[in-house]
Order: C-alpha cells, then structure tokens, then sequence
C-alpha cells in the first residue's frame, strides 16, 4: 500500500472515482482532488441531454454533496496545476500554492477542439462539453431559432435531437459520408440518419462549413463546402476533443494522442499515473495501445490505479462499453468495434429494436444495440470473459443468447 498523500488533478468521473475508491478500499492517507471548475464534481452525459432539455437545477449533476467531502476526508481545492516538480514531488497551482504528494494522478481529461475559421468566436458559435457550456446553452435556445450543428458524432447528434425536440429548426452538417462514421458500422449510422430525417433534421454529409457568416455581432448563416448557404441563428460545435496532455509534456513524461502510460495506468515516472480520457494506454486485451473516451473507461481506470494503490496490483484490462441516447433511442455498444469484417443484424430494425454483432476472422468483437438492453448486457458478459458465439447463431432469433454464457 502506498504510504503518502494521494494528489489527483481533475475531478471528473475519472478523478471523483478514483478519490471516492481510496477510501471505499480503506486508504487513510492524505487524498486531495484538484477542481479547476467553479462547481462541485458533476456528471457529464445528461449536459447535452436531459439536462439541456431543462430537466432539474446543477445540483442534480453533481456526484455527491459537499459534505461527501468532508465526511471522506477528501480534500476537495478549487485551483488549477500549473507545472509539476518531478524531483521534489510537488504540484504548483495557479494560486501560487503548492501540494506536495507521494503519489501523483493526472486525470486532466479533454477538451474541445475548437473550430478554426473567421468568426469562429462569436457568441452564437458554442461548445458543449462542460456544465457552463450546457447551462448557457439552454438559457440560449429558444424554439423557432435556426441552429447548425457542425459534426455528427454522439454530442453532435445528441443535441441536434435535444433542440429539434424543444422546436429549433436543425441542420446537421458532417465531413464523413455517414453520421458517427467513426464509432459506428453503416447499419447504426443509416438508422439513426433516417430517424434524424423523420425527426425533421437536414443531415448534410461529405461537407464542411467553409465561413461562418455574421451581421458584425450575431451569426446569420454558413458556408459550406459545396457551394450552399444555410441561415442561422446559432452554431454548436462537436468535431471532437484534445487531450490535456500539457501538463506532462511540460513535466518531461511521454505523451502522443494521450498520456503514455502502461498496463498498471503508470507513465514512464513511477510516482505518477495517467487515467480517463487523457492517457494513452497499454491493452493486454487489444494489443497496442488505446485512449478512450467514455465514463465506463474513466471509473474503470480510476478503480485500477486506487487497488494499485492499496496494494493490490492487477493489469488494467477492462472492456470497453459506450451509450448514446438520441431522440427515442438508445444506442449501447458493448466492445470495439473498429476494424471488423463482418456485421450480423439481429433484431428488427422496423421495430426499432436490432443490433449488429461485428466480427473479424469468425471472433466477435463487439456488438451495437439499438433499445435493446439484453443484447448489450450479453455482449458485456461475454466479452469481458473473452467468449464469442458464431455469426449463424448470432443471426438465429431462435438461438438464445444466455446459453453461451454458461
């Protein structure tokens, strides 16, 4: 066990969850959890969903009260890390003060990445990845308002479902030639383009907005690459996000698409961890290495490092699992499911229930559910154990799936 204080940077589902698991497995050393947000650690799924549909106040994000805090011994600092001293062992905060720790975490997360063409920072030009960013735009929209959406992945499609629903008048503008083309087969991305369509959303694909055109102050519309202008009164923003790697790069540790770190979530210094959507990690499971970005990765990773902390070393090796809900329906992926060479519906896409099971030489890799829970849960089940079952008795409806996980 770790003898030492514990300093965590970011409180996000990453670091909340690593902070909360010291001391549910009986850390009783120092713990404190660097919040550079003026809110107490909050969920981010419901932000551009039930949330910025106007369902409940900031309170009802938050993972736990205050006196959660208080009663764990959590010290809870409302600051920003500026640089880290590897030799002394000591964090810098942009107060001017300084924490010194035995055993440091960077659960420093992502952020936007920020479109780059004039008038890109106009009021009316938004983001949606923080609780500011929602609580804005849901004090913003109103219904009749024209709004385009630059980027079909889940935010992007997640919020263009929110404002059509609340009366906005929607346009969807994508690069890919299908939505959620990279985290998705054609079979999900075309059911969900055409309930966005019944919905009333214009889906543009294989364009990019090229300007953003204003009356000086406000949006009045876009550009687009080829050659047609959409008027609006608002553009929202989801073309991804960047790692916050900064902070380590500048502290001398290894960094690519994420914060390099190994199959224990330690970067090339031993006193020091990378866990969430920032680290680059090493996968027994997949080989290589991966940086995800999902809630089931960030508290996965934090339950990792803080057994490792409290003596209880194991590989991290756990199975990727992702949801988006958009309008009606809810899509739950179980697995990665990049990279494979064959797709088996089963379900009834009519129904609006179905799942594509995808495959790669025979193995099944992953499955996508569309409202149907029970062909997710299976796919957890039975992939976190490694198992698979054929394509043909993937596409058998008489087959029952819980035989195999027997």
């Amino acid at each position: 066990m770790t003898a030492g204080a514990v300093v965590i940077i970011g409180a996000g589902h990453a670091g909340y969850q690593l902070a909360a698991s010291l001391r549910q497995h009986g850390f009783s050393e120092q713990v404190t959890l660097l919040n550079d947000e003026g809110h107490l650690p909050y969920q981010r799924p419901p932000l551009s969903k039930a949330y910025l549909k106007g369902t409940g106040g900031p309170d009802s994000l938050m993972f736990r009260p205050e006196k959660f805090y208080r009663d764990q011994n959590i010290d809870l600092i409302s600051d920003r890390a500026v640089s880290i001293n590897r030799a002394a062992r000591r964090v810098l905060l942009a107060s001017g003060t300084s924490l010194d720790y035995c055993h440091l975490v960077l659960a420093t997360g992502a952020r936007n990445r920020l479109l780059d063409i004039p008038n890109a920072n106009l009021d009316s030009v938004r983001y949606l990845r923080t609780l500011d960013e929602s609580q804005s735009l849901r004090d913003y929209i109103t219904a009749g308002q024209r709004v385009i959406v630059i980027g079909a992945g889940f935010i992007g499609l997640e919020f263009a479902a929110t404002a059509r629903a609340k009366g906005l008048e929607v346009d969807v503008v994508e690069l890919a030639p299908r939505v959620m083309a990279r985290a998705v087969t054609a079979e999900i991305s075309e059911y969900f383009q055409s309930r966005h369509a019944a919905a009333g959303i214009r889906i543009h694909l294989g364009v990019q907005v090229t300007s953003i055109e204003s009356d000086g102050s406000k949006v009045t519309g876009v550009s687009i690459s080829d050659g047609r202008h959409i008027k609006a009164d608002l553009i929202v923003v989801g073309v991804g996000v960047l790692p916050n790697v900064e902070l380590a790069a500048d502290a001398g540790l290894p960094v690519a698409s994420g914060i390099i770190v190994d199959e224990h979530l330690l970067t090339a210094d031993s006193n020091i961890s990378a866990i969430g959507d920032c680290a680059l990690f090493a996968s027994p499971r997949f080989g290589g290495s991966l940086r995800l970005e999902s809630v089931q990765n960030a508290t996965d990773h934090a339950r990792c490092v803080a057994a490792w902390l409290t003596g209880d070393a194991k590989p991290y090796d756990g199975l990727p699992w992702f949801w988006s809900d958009q309008g009606p329906d809810k899509l739950q992926i179980a697995g990665l499911t990049t990279g494979y060479d064959r797709v088996v519906v089963r379900g009834d896409r009519a129904q609006a229930a179905f799942s594509a099971f995808c495959y790669r030489d025979e193995q099944l890799v992953g499955i996508e559910s569309v409202n149907r829970a029970g062909d997710h849960m299976f796919g957890r089940r039975l992939l976190a154990a490694h198992g698979s079952i054929t394509p043909e008795q993937a596409a058998n409806p008489g087959f029952d799936l819980k035989s195999a996980l027997t």
